[in-house]
C-alpha cells in the first residue's frame, strides 16, 4: 500500500530546490489520477518542477507512475521486430507519414500511435484525417491484426495509455508549464514506453518552429529521454534535427499528405526524403535489422507506397480518391530579385494555424485543405514578383491574419548571400 503524504509538502519541498522521494512521486501521481490532489495543487507542484527542475531519479520515478496509471501494449505475439518513432513537433513535419510504412517495407512492424495538433505545430492524425474514410480510432484487437497483415499502422492513441498525463497536460498548457524538460521528457516516454515497442527513435527538434529552441535544452530533452527509454528495457535513440524553416515545401494537412506521398512515389523535396531515411535506416538498426533492407532503396521500388496504400485501406481510406483542395489561395510575391536567407519556420507555422490548419483548442475542428505552400527554400535565388509562398484556406477572411504572421518571416538578401541555418541533422545520440 502506498504511504500518504500531504500535497503541500511536496510542493514547498520542490518549490525549495529539494528531491521527492520514490514513496512521494507515486503517491502524487496515484493521488493526482485518483482526484485526490487538486488542480491545483498539481498546478503549483508543476511550476515548482519547472523553475527547480528534477533529479534524473525523480524523472524515471515520474515516468514509471505516469505509465502504470494505465495500461502497457505488448506486442510479443508478433514475429517481427517492433520499431516505433517520435517527434517533438515541426513544421511541415510529415515525416511519420513516410518512415512508417517505409520501415514495415523493409521488415519491422511499426505501431505508431500519434496525436492532433495543437497550436502551431501540426499533429499527424489531422494529416490522415483529410484521407476521406480513413479513421484514427483502431481497438486493440484491430492493432495486432493490422499490424500481423500490413506490418504498419498510424492511429490514435487509447484512453488507457499514460491516462494522468492527459490530466496532467491539460493543466500544465493553462498555468505555463509546458516548457518543463523534465516534464516534457516524462509525458513522451511515458506514452512511447507504454505503448510497447522494442526500439524508439526521437526526431527532438531545435528551432525557430520547435517546442524546445534552444539546441542546449533540445540536447537534454534527447538525453534525459534517451535515458528513460534505456532504463525501461526499450532501445532508444534520438537525433537532434533543426526546425529553423519548414520540413518540405508544404505545412498543412491534405498538403502535407499530398508531400508525403510524392517522397513515397520516389520524388519529394529533398530534405524530406533525407530525413526520412535517416530516420529510417536507425530505426530499422534499433530493431536489430540494420543489415537488411535499405530504406531509400523501398522508396525507389515501390514497397513502401505498397504498404503505405494497405496501411491507409485497412483504417477506411481510400489512397485514389483526391484529396481536399482549398476553395480560396492568396499568393505572397517576392519583393525583391536576390537570394531567400530566411523562412521562419514559427510564423509559417502560425500562419498555417491561422489559416485554418491548427487548433487553439483540442476540441476545435481543422480544415483538411488548409495550409502554406512554399515556393522557395533558404538557399535559393528568387525572382521581384514571382511567387514566394501560396496561402490555403477556405474562408479567406483568414488571410489577412495569416499575412501578419508571416510579416519579418522571410528575407531576400543580394545574390552571393548564404542562409544561416541549424544542420538538418545536428547531432545522433544514444
Amino acid at each position: 500500500m502506498t504511504a500518504e503524504f500531504d500535497a503541500v509538502d511536496l510542493i514547498r519541498t520542490k518549490r525549495d530546490g529539494g528531491e521527492l522521494s520514490d514513496e512521494q512521486v507515486d503517491w502524487v501521481v496515484g493521488a493526482f489520477s485518483r482526484g485526490a490532489v487538486a488542480d491545483e495543487q498539481m498546478a503549483a507542484l508543476a511550476m515548482a518542477i519547472l523553475l527547480r527542475g528534477m533529479a534524473p531519479r525523480e524523472i524515471a520515478r515520474w515516468t514509471a507512475a505516469t505509465i502504470a496509471s494505465g495500461s502497457r501494449l505488448d506486442w510479443s505475439a508478433l514475429e517481427r521486430p517492433t520499431v516505433d518513432k517520435h517527434s517533438t513537433g515541426g513544421v511541415g513535419d510529415k515525416i511519420t507519414l513516410v518512415v512508417v510504412p517505409t520501415v514495415a517495407a523493409c521488415g519491422a512492424a511499426v505501431p505508431h500511435l500519434a496525436g492532433r495538433g495543437l497550436g502551431h505545430t501540426g499533429g499527424t492524425l489531422d494529416k490522415l484525417e483529410s484521407i476521406p474514410g480513413w479513421r484514427a480510432a483502431v481497438s486493440a484487437d484491430e492493432l495486432l491484426t493490422q499490424l500481423k497483415s500490413v506490418g504498419a499502422l498510424v492511429g490514435a492513441a487509447g484512453e488507457d495509455l499514460a491516462p494522468v498525463d492527459r490530466r496532467l497536460y491539460a493543466l500544465r498548457d493553462v498555468t505555463g508549464t509546458v516548457e518543463s524538460i523534465p516534464l516534457i521528457a516524462s509525458s513522451i516516454m511515458s506514452k512511447k514506453i507504454a505503448a510497447g515497442a522494442g526500439a524508439l527513435v526521437l526526431d527532438v527538434k531545435a528551432g525557430s518552429g520547435a517546442l524546445v529552441n534552444d539546441v542546449g535544452s533540445a540536447a537534454e530533452l534527447a538525453r534525459i529521454m534517451v535515458e528513460l527509454g534505456t532504463d525501461a528495457g526499450v532501445r532508444t535513440v534520438a537525433l537532434l534535427t533543426g526546425m529553423d524553416t519548414p520540413l518540405g515545401l508544404t505545412a498543412g494537412n491534405a498538403l502535407e499528405v499530398r508531400e508525403a506521398v510524392d517522397v513515397l512515389a520516389g520524388g519529394g523535396p529533398e530534405d524530406v526524403v533525407e530525413l526520412s531515411v535517416t530516420l529510417a535506416r536507425d530505426m530499422l538498426s534499433a530493431a536489430g535489422i540494420g543489415a537488411g533492407r535499405d530504406p531509400a532503396n523501398a522508396l525507389s521500388d515501390g514497397s513502401a507506397m505498397d504498404v503505405w496504400r494497405a496501411m491507409i485501406r485497412v483504417q477506411g481510406g481510400d489512397p485514389d480518391v483526391a484529396l481536399p483542395a482549398a476553395t480560396e489561395t492568396h499568393t505572397v510575391l517576392a519583393p525583391a530579385d536576390g537570394v531567400l536567407t530566411k523562412l521562419d519556420a514559427l510564423a509559417v507555422g502560425v500562419a498555417t494555424w491561422r489559416l485554418g490548419a491548427g487548433r487553439a483548442r483540442k476540441d476545435v475542428p481543422v480544415q483538411p485543405a488548409a495550409g502554406v505552400e512554399m515556393h522557395a527554400k533558404p538557399g535559393a535565388l528568387v525572382r521581384a514578383g514571382e511567387p514566394l509562398l501560396t496561402l490555403h484556406t477556405d474562408e479567406p477572411a483568414r488571410f489577412q491574419r495569416a499575412l501578419a504572421a508571416l510579416d519579418g518571416g522571410y528575407e531576400i538578401a543580394p545574390a552571393g548571400s548564404r542562409p544561416e541555418l541549424l544542420p538538418l541533422v545536428i547531432e545522433r545520440m544514444d
